[in-house]
């Protein structure tokens, strides 16, 4: 082959999938994917078998947008049943796992009634034992811990499940991620590795760096036609942004969604990082806009459009950490995003409320997050504060004010922020939405609606802007941007609730002489 110097495309995307599903932390981290494969994933499979033009239709009903319905057209069925019998023969083993976490759950509830749980441990399913531990709260509320370094170690977690696809962006909609598992097609490569495969690094690092197409075939253990495949994604020249640092004082580019780069001429720290590739759109910044190296990418929580596997693969080979929240230590709905990470290949740094993560120049702190996830007890979260360049800028991701108290201890400990940014999503989808294959008890529906996962309200937002002090407050969009429908799948219109209340939120900005915006696409402040 070619000594020739070459440079991945600027719209080469990848979804990383396990089994064919795409991968986010509910799909990935092992405990968590047990019981979304058993209590989600197959009989959404088998749903969509005994009726797969029902699937379809409700696919590409607006009104039903989000929901889980398989997009896959009823001639492919079969490959889809195939898909089905290979989960059953060959997870067999995470199913049943599955099954013993629901059948611990329930031995529990029956059992533990405030004495000894010592002799619980031999009545609980074997493909629990050296897993879990079973302890008391000091309400004499009993529960499963799962010691998740263990798991880790356990069959439970299989890195064969895991595969990318590469392939171009389009700029016509993926199906929904949360629905819709990835068959193979002529124009997507298939590459049977694990996420944390060097040779993914070596890759997305030819965005940047020059390479050789026997290089990267070495790398990624490909054959003739999947190595001809990769040179159709290649070219000779990188296809970077000429303005993707700057020479001096400090910038902050809005990426979409919740993403943030913030850039001084020493550092670069990404939020949330969720990149358009789309690098022909000419209405956004993308992945062609990001500096070379970047310093810090900064996860707020572990929702599926927040911790965005897509797009942290391509920034491995570049990136000096990721900085993530700390979860609880094995709640079932808290899975820990420093153990997920460190397996994909990444340097993770775990952080608690007010921990201090220093870079050049600057320093990241973070902050308690309060609201968003239903109720349940997830500790995975947290908002920012990031200084840089003389400026305090609060990072509030979908953080509630529902105490507003809190941002009053936010501000004695470290001041008045320059600049906040908020989600306002003040109308979420509801708790089944989203965790409906961790709950091992049924839920009403009149329950399930009224926790959602809801971020700040107008009045909320006020509160939050008014214990900070901030001079200036910017909302998020809210999966508006069209590249984001794949993971997102929410329709807005001028009319709907959560967009009244960021008007709403937007006036009181403006009668307090706040200087104010809602996001959209792409936005830069500089000084």
């Amino acid at each position: 082959m070619s000594d020739e110097q070459l440079f991945l495309r600027s719209k080469v995307i990848i979804e990383p999938l396990v089994d064919r599903f795409f991968a986010w932390p509910y799909t990935a981290a092992p405990v968590q994917a047990a019981m979304n494969l058993a209590f989600l994933q197959v009989p959404l499979l088998e749903s969509y078998l005994q009726s797969p033009q029902v699937h379809v239709a409700a696919s590409n009903n607006p009104e039903l947008r989000g929901g889980y319905f398989i997009n896959i057209p009823e001639s492919r069925a079969d490959e889809v049943r195939d898909l089905l019998a290979a989960i059953k023969r060959d997870r067999a083993d995470m199913l049943r796992f599955a099954e013993a976490v629901a059948a611990g759950q329930e031995i529990l509830r029956a059992n533990a009634t405030g004495f000894d749980l010592t002799p619980l441990y031999p009545k609980m399913p074997p493909e629990l034992a050296g897993l879990i531990e079973l302890a008391y709260d000091t309400d004499n509320q009993a529960q499963i811990r799962f010691m998740e370094p263990v798991v880790y170690k356990s069959n439970v977690y299989d890195e064969s499940r895991q595969s990318v696809q590469l392939s171009f962006e389009t700029g016509i909609e993926r199906p929904f991620i949360l629905s819709t598992p990835r068959l193979p097609s002529p124009d997507v490569l298939e590459l049977g590795i694990p996420f944390r495969h060097d040779g993914l690094t070596e890759l997305f690092k030819a965005r940047v760096h020059g390479t050789t197409l026997a290089h990267l075939r070495e790398a990624l253990e490909l054959d003739d036609a999947q190595a001809a495949q990769l040179a159709g994604m290649l070219s000779d020249r990188p296809s970077l942004a000429e303005d993707r640092h700057i020479e001096s004082g400090g910038r902050i580019r809005y990426f979409g969604h919740a993403c943030l780069v913030l850039q001084t001429p020493e550092a670069a720290i990404v939020t949330d990082p969720f990149i358009s590739a789309d690098s022909t759109a000419g209405d956004r910044y993308t992945l062609d806009d990001l500096p070379d190296y970047i310093d810090l990418v900064v996860i707020t929580h572990g929702h599926q459009d927040h911790i965005v596997l897509e797009t942290l693969l391509q920034l491995r080979g570049r990136l000096g950490a990721i900085v993530v929240p700390r979860s609880s230590r094995g709640n079932l709905a808290d899975p820990s995003m420093a153990l997920l990470l460190r397996h994909q290949g990444f340097n993770v740094i775990e952080v608690d409320d007010f921990d201090e993560v220093e870079f050049p120049g600057g320093k990241i702190t973070a902050t308690p997050f309060l609201g968003e996830h239903c109720d349940l007890d997830i500790r995975a979260k947290s908002t920012y504060w990031a200084e840089l360049a003389g400026k305090k800028i609060f990072i509030g991701a979908d953080s509630s004010g529902i105490e507003p108290a809190l941002y009053r201890y936010v501000k004695g400990h470290l001041g008045t922020a320059d600049m906040a940014f908020l989600g306002m999503e003040c109308d979420g989808a509801p708790l089944t939405w989203l965790y409906q294959a961790l709950l091992t008890i049924p839920v009403t529906k009149k329950m399930s609606n009224s926790r959602k996962l809801s971020g700040s309200n107008a009045e909320q937002a006020a509160a939050i802007m008014t214990e900070l002090g901030a001079k200036e407050a910017y909302v998020y969009a809210m999966g508006e941007e069209d590249w984001l429908g794949h993971v997102m799948a929410t329709t807005y219109t001028e009319d709907t609730y959560q967009i009244k209340q960021i008007e709403e939120f937007l006036t009181w900005c403006k009668d307090r002489d706040i200087k104010a915006g809602h996001l959209f696409k792409q936005q830069e402040w500089r000084w």
